[in-house]
């Protein structure tokens, strides 16, 4: 026997020792790579498989050979099957029992990481620190190759020690030079993708069809989206980054073969195995944020869709080199590229909804007191909120409101006066500054029909004129909302209040301070003193009617403004007090000279203005809280 046979005799021996398939092999056998103990065993079995490698014959496959094989030829085979045997379950041995807990914990509280991003225009608070720049697994692998790319934002977590990492690259190359890159790979994929799938369960990314996540209500699909963020930043940055960098050091470079992944020979070795334990994983996670992109657009979702949007932008640089690089997952980048895509069109879809939906909404029934209408604040505060978001939508809303689309009503009581509506045009704006205006201009024209409800005129005007100062107070209290419509629109805003309150006073006081004019109360002739006593009850007993109605009813009447109240009840005692003094000072005596004088002199000017103080607190005043004096 010469010196090769004898080492070949002798790897066989050695192999053949632990044939997994012999009849002492069981579960409690003990394993080559367990971690711990005399490492020599493993290391001479290794030598011996490269020595079968090296010395036995080649098979008549390989050499195009009819005749039998030889005795050598069967026995050296043999080894070699029973070689990989082994080696594949000592794959799945450290691949289960030397895998580290990943701290989900810590990976799903991003807000105790620090922002590292070196993207400039990531949006988002919660990047994920950078890897250690001195990362690395054991010196039979060496520093991580210039081949493996890893963003700042990316941080990578070693799933198992950088020895066993070591041990598995040891035996991957074994096998995939011996032609079982494939299977190699398969109990890869067996072992990672249910350690995958169990780090997005515990990151709280839920297994939804499309179906469950339309069913939603929205409090909990809100709820979820939020949980989706975080877990997403989560899984993409640490989970998926840190699986792949594992599969690039296991099998980087190794001949693996695979007939169950279209395209697989353009993809990078590492990819295969990468592919197959992630990417069901994967496309659950994006399947979410697919079902809301398609799902029903109703206003109060724009919000959450956009931070949804921006937060996938911020993941794609990041998908893109996990998943875009290799053909056998490229298709995980895609998907992620084209939900948001719709997540775009979905956020432009529900801007319009929003448009609509203001334009449409129905004058019923007047709000009492003329108070400030609920869809006003909802409005304004919604308009605040887009000014939030004004990066994105900026760059979303690329075209302004379309005539067709602000004049369509259809099944709209207020069509008919929609053609009179115009949209300010204003130098430089921004298609999103001309929503903001459109939304602000269908808003003033609803309440001019909502005001339209109220019988009493003033109360119409007071109801304008709350509605419309309160648009301009949320316009002046945000400097975004403020440099998006501009000042041109903001003063005609401004006058439009200025007119209403105006208008408020004339139509409700004119008629009450026209009681205390001179005209009508003079007589001519005769040895009259030259005023009609009776002319002058009638006056006083008009203004004391006028007065106490005004009170009762504009003391229900609401101005919830502090400041404009009060700005409204000076500006009507300095119109009212100064001609009632006037009026009582020239007339009074004419009155206390005749019988009963307290039936037409009630009111001192102190009563009158302790009463303009209870005016437009939104209740009617109590009785013991009417002063009335004739003294």
């Amino acid at each position: 026997m010469d010196g090769s046979a004898a080492e070949l005799e002798a790897a066989e021996r050695v192999v053949m020792r632990w044939d997994s398939s012999s009849a002492g092999a069981g579960a409690d056998e003990p394993m080559l790579f367990d971690g711990g103990g005399d490492r020599a065993e493993a290391d001479r079995f290794l030598r011996a498989v490269d020595d079968l490698r090296r010395l036995a014959p080649p098979s008549p496959a390989a050499v195009g050979s009819p005749r039998r094989l030889s005795s050598s030829s069967v026995a050296a085979s043999g080894a070699v099957q029973v070689a990989m045997a082994r080696l594949e379950d000592e794959f799945r041995h450290v691949l289960s029992t030397r895998a580290l807990d990943l701290e989900i914990e810590a990976l799903a509280d991003l807000s105790s990481l620090s922002i590292n991003s070196d993207r400039t225009n990531s949006a988002s608070s919660a990047d994920l620190p950078a890897a250690d720049e001195d990362d690395s697994v054991s010196s039979s692998i060496g520093r991580r190759s210039t081949a493996y790319r890893s963003l700042r934002s990316i941080r990578e977590i070693d799933l198992l020690p950088d020895d066993a990492v070591a041990d598995l690259r040891a035996i991957a190359s074994r096998m995939a030079a011996a032609g079982y890159g494939r299977e190699c790979a398969q109990v890869y994929a067996s072992v990672r993708k249910p350690a995958v799938d169990a780090s997005l369960r515990r990151l709280g990314v839920e297994r939804l069809s499309i179906g469950d996540v339309q069913r939603l209500e929205w409090d909990a699909l809100e709820a979820k989206i939020r949980r989706w963020i975080r877990a997403a930043r989560a899984a993409v940055r640490g989970v998926f980054a840190s699986e792949r960098r594992l599969c690039f050091h296991i099998f980087h470079d190794l001949p693996i073969s695979t007939t169950t992944i279209s395209a697989a020979s353009a993809s990078a070795t590492h990819d295969i195995p990468f592919a197959e334990a992630v990417k069901g994983a994967a496309l659950q996670l994006f399947g979410f944020t697919e079902a809301i992109s398609i799902g029903r657009r109703s206003p109060e979702k724009l919000f959450k869709i956009i931070d949804l949007h921006d937060a996938l932008s911020d993941l794609l640089p990041d998908v893109s080199d996990i998943f875009a690089a290799s053909k056998v997952a490229e298709s995980i980048y895609v998907q992620a590229v084209e939900i948001r895509s719709r997540l775009a069109d979905a956020v432009r879809g529900i801007l319009s909804e929003f448009e609509n939906a203001v334009l449409r909404d129905p004058p019923k029934t007047a709000v009492p007191g003329g108070t400030i209408h609920p869809l006003t604040r909802y409005v304004m505060n919604y308009s605040s909120l887009i000014c939030d978001y004004k990066v994105t939508l900026s760059e979303l809303i690329i075209s302004r409101p379309s005539a067709s689309a602000r004049l369509s009503a259809e099944g709209n009581e207020l069509a008919p006066s929609l053609a009179d509506l115009e949209l300010p045009e204003l130098e430089n704006q921004l298609p999103l500054a001309s929503h903001i205006v459109w939304i602000i201009v269908v808003l003033e024209h609803n309440l001019e029909g909502k005001a339209a409800l109220y019988k009493d005129p003033a109360l119409s005007h007071l109801f304008m004129m709350n509605n419309v100062h309160y648009i301009v107070h949320k316009v002046k209290d945000s400097p975004d909302l403020w440099s998006m419509i501009g000042d041109n629109y903001l003063k005609r805003l401004t006058t439009k209040f200025t007119m209403a309150a105006t208008n408020y006073q004339r139509t409700s006081w004119l008629k009450i301070l026209n009681c205390l004019r001179d005209e009508g109360l003079h007589v001519s002739g005769g040895f009259s003193s030259g005023i009609s006593k009776s002319a002058l009850r009638e006056r006083f007993k008009s203004f004391n009617a006028a007065f106490e109605d005004a009170h009762r009813v504009q003391s229900g009447w609401c101005v919830p403004d502090n400041q404009l109240r009060e700005e409204l009840r000076i500006s009507i005692a300095e119109k009212l007090l100064p001609a009632y003094r006037s009026f009582l000072g020239r007339f009074r005596h004419h009155i206390e000279n005749g019988k009963h004088p307290e039936l037409y002199i009630k009111f001192s000017v102190e009563d009158l203005e302790i009463a303009v103080s209870d005016f437009f607190e939104g209740v009617p005043p109590s009785p013991h809280n009417r002063r009335k004096s004739h003294g």
